[in-house]
């Protein structure tokens, strides 16, 4: 299975890198993804998002990841 959660990762990443144009689908991917990747992963995926886009979206990142990550 770990196969399968590094494919959702990688085709989670392309996705958001589509929609990274337009604030309410990246938010939206965001969350389908932050849902497709397994609990371990979620942090890999924050780090990944805030690297790659946190110059546009970091509060939205933060806003997303907050709400659906148990602490």
């Amino acid at each position: 299975m770990m196969d399968q959660g590094r494919k959702m990762m990688e085709f989670s990443k392309q996705v958001l890198q589509k929609v990274s144009f337009d604030p309410r689908l990246f938010k939206k991917e965001l969350i389908k993804a932050r849902r497709w990747v397994g609990q371990s992963d979620q942090i890999v995926l924050k780090a990944w998002c805030l690297a790659t886009f946190g110059h546009l979206y970091k509060d939205l990142i933060l806003e997303v990841f907050k709400s659906t990550m148990r602490s």
